[in-house]
């Protein structure tokens, strides 16, 4: 069987200037409802039992979204969030030389996939701005009437659960592990797993923890920042 060549990609800070997350939450509290904000501070409350492990990111993130969002939000109106958030962020929150990199891998024949915790409700509208043809991301669940909930579908696709998601994704996708050649690009040590079972790991953009891994591992380190 010929080679399939992949080419993993994070997103929030190794394409993205910045985290997602947040920016999204604002976002939409502008269109959505105001006086929403007034309720930042007991999302402050939640990040702090995030950071004393009161409770984990999966919580973090459905506790946020419930409490800043609400408790559902109707499909057509995810829709406009999440286009007009996508078109936001690939105009101005973008890195050029991850746009770059993007293109070169797409032009070499790689099959471009976005790996990334962030919600598929918001990444997949961002992906497919920039030529992506696969996303992996923490799924939603909704209500039967199709409106989207705060309740994450499966696992939040961080750490080893990133590694679980993308072998089940090619599992899907009929690809075999041994007949590809994966490259994975991250800024962030809690994606060592998927670092250590690529062929060529990246580590872009990196924090300290990642970045002396990457040095240890002997693995290439980028700077897309500059």
């Amino acid at each position: 069987m010929r080679s399939q060549h992949l080419a993993i990609y994070d997103m929030d800070k190794t394409i993205t200037r910045t985290p997602t997350w947040t920016p999204f939450l604002a976002f939409a509290m502008r269109r959505r409802a105001r006086w929403r904000l007034a309720l930042l501070p007991w999302a402050a409350i939640a990040g702090l039992a995030y950071v004393a492990k009161v409770i984990d990111r999966a919580k973090l993130k459905q506790t946020t979204q419930k409490w800043l969002l609400g408790g559902s939000i109707a499909a057509d109106h995810v829709a406009t969030l999440t286009n007009a958030f996508a078109d936001h962020v690939v105009a101005t929150g973008v890195l050029d030389q991850a746009r770059a990199r993007i293109a070169a891998d797409k032009a070499a024949g790689y099959r471009l996939v976005m790996a990334t915790a962030s919600y598929a409700f918001y990444a997949r509208a961002i992906a497919e701005r920039l030529g992506f043809d696969d996303v992996i991301a923490t799924e939603s669940e909704h209500d039967p009437a199709g409106a989207l909930t705060p309740h994450i579908a499966g696992e939040n696709v961080y750490g080893p659960a990133k590694l679980r998601a993308v072998e089940t994704w090619m599992a899907k996708a009929g690809l075999a592990r041994a007949d590809c050649r994966i490259r994975f690009y991250s800024d962030h040590v809690s994606d060592a797993p998927v670092l250590e079972w690529s062929d060529e790991p990246f580590a872009v953009n990196a924090h300290g923890p990642l970045k002396a891994l990457a040095r240890a591992k002997g693995w290439p380190i980028l700077d897309w920042r500059k």
